[in-house]
């Protein structure tokens, strides 16, 4: 199913009628129903994206995300999974799958993502919320809320 410009694994989960462009990684992970995939994603083994998402140009998502129905993320969106990350062991080793604690995050339904924002490891994003461009998330955010800024803090809206 590759293409000289894709890399799919074999053990990629793949809906009906999802979109994949050119210059993808997706390694071991699902892909709902009706998504949009565009080019020069990653998309690490155990992810799951859920229906009807669009994942824009040059974004990362790493193991350990869960993306639910209808989740737009912008373009060069970066997920991480480790809140210590680090090369090697305190004996210079490089670092293995089992040196390192896996820190799950979640983007819930119909959540937005703006380009180039940042979702460090182990938060939630909560349903209908919106993440500005260039945001660095280090902390939950609640359902329907805004945020923005470096750290991301909620916006109060004025409507």
């Amino acid at each position: 199913m590759s293409t000289p410009l894709q890399q799919i694994a074999d053990d990629v989960e793949i809906g009906n009628g999802v979109t994949i462009h050119s210059f993808v990684n997706l390694y071991g992970c699902r892909l709902g129903d009706g998504t949009s995939v565009g080019p020069f994603v990653e998309v690490q083994r155990g992810v799951i994206i859920g229906q009807r998402c669009k994942i824009q140009s040059h974004t990362f998502i790493c193991e350990g995300v869960t993306i639910d129905d209808e989740v737009f993320v912008g373009h060069g969106v970066m997920f991480t999974n480790d809140r210590y990350p680090r090369a090697t062991n305190e004996d210079g080793s490089l670092q293995r799958t089992d040196d390192w604690e896996l820190i799950e995050t979640h983007v819930r339904p119909r959540a937005s993502i703006g380009s180039g924002a940042t979702i460090l490891a182990g938060v939630t994003i909560g349903q209908g919320a919106l993440v500005a461009a260039g945001a660095v998330v280090t902390h939950d955010v609640p359902d329907g809320a805004t945020v923005r800024g470096v750290p991301a803090r909620e916006t109060v809206r004025l409507d």
